[in-house]
């Protein structure tokens, strides 16, 4: 099972970048989306889901703002929206899917923003996060995938140094991670790729894609009981369209 995640920073511009060629030539089993900026009735029109994929898309009460959606092989079980507590539902930020084995959960953390004035918001839908992924892997493994808008550790980003108080790489935020792996959950990239330079997102100024100074914020975490199972994880640092580039697993 071939499992991508890309944030595409708005589903419509993407769709004029390439995503459809990106698509054809990777085939993913399961692609999970984040920021598509569409509300699921906008989705449905506006988005020409591949013959042989089942889609669902959950937007936020804001329009053109964060949204999340999963196209799938495979028709789920189930499909559950949110996190079941408003604050964080109405920014249509979280999305599972539930199969035979296990459950696939898309994501789209928030970013603590400028000055950290978010990062109380965020810490609460991390910690959110996490009990709702414990509660579904009472009944079998969970994957999740998406934004988490943090870098864990120095070899995640081109720059620690000059960014520890800055969004992104905040102790806080950093430390709630190390926690989710303490908790029996493996960042699959990290656990099969221990070289630098490896980052999924740059930013849109100072050329910065080009020189490769970038952040690793998007990630494909399992719960520790799949993690053998994962025979391969990668970074698409070649493929166009959004400021960030997807990365994903292949699932024996």
């Amino acid at each position: 099972m071939k499992l991508i995640s890309w944030n595409v920073n708005g589903l419509r511009a993407v769709q004029d970048k390439g995503f459809f060629d990106f698509f054809h030539e990777y085939k993913p089993d399961i692609l999970c989306l984040q920021e598509t900026r569409l509300g699921p009735e906008l989705a449905d029109t506006s988005f020409a889901v591949p013959d042989g994929y089942h889609a669902h898309w959950v937007g936020a009460k804001k329009k053109g703002y964060s949204g999340v959606g999963i196209l799938s092989k495979e028709m789920p079980l189930s499909w559950q929206e949110g996190l079941g507590d408003p604050q964080f539902d109405d920014e249509g930020r979280t999305l599972t899917a539930e199969y035979p084995e296990y459950f696939v959960v898309a994501a789209y953390f928030p970013n603590s923003q400028h000055e950290l004035l978010r990062l109380d918001y965020k810490m609460a839908y991390n910690r959110a996060f996490l009990a709702f992924c414990e509660k579904l892997r009472k009944k079998k493994p969970v994957i999740f995938c998406g934004d988490l808008n943090v870098a864990h550790e120095e070899i995640d980003l081109a720059n620690p140094k000059s960014n520890t108080m800055n969004p992104g790489f905040y102790i806080d935020e950093r430390n709630w991670f190390t926690g989710m792996l303490e908790a029996g959950y493996v960042d699959t990239f990290r656990a099969q790729h221990p070289e630098p330079d490896q980052y999924s997102w740059w930013s849109y100024r100072f050329n910065a894609r080009k020189k490769n100074i970038g952040w690793r914020i998007d990630y494909v975490v399992v719960s520790k009981e799949l993690a053998p199972r994962v025979n391969e994880s990668f970074i698409l640092q070649s493929v166009m369209g959004s400021d960030h580039c997807p990365v994903g697993i292949v699932l024996s």
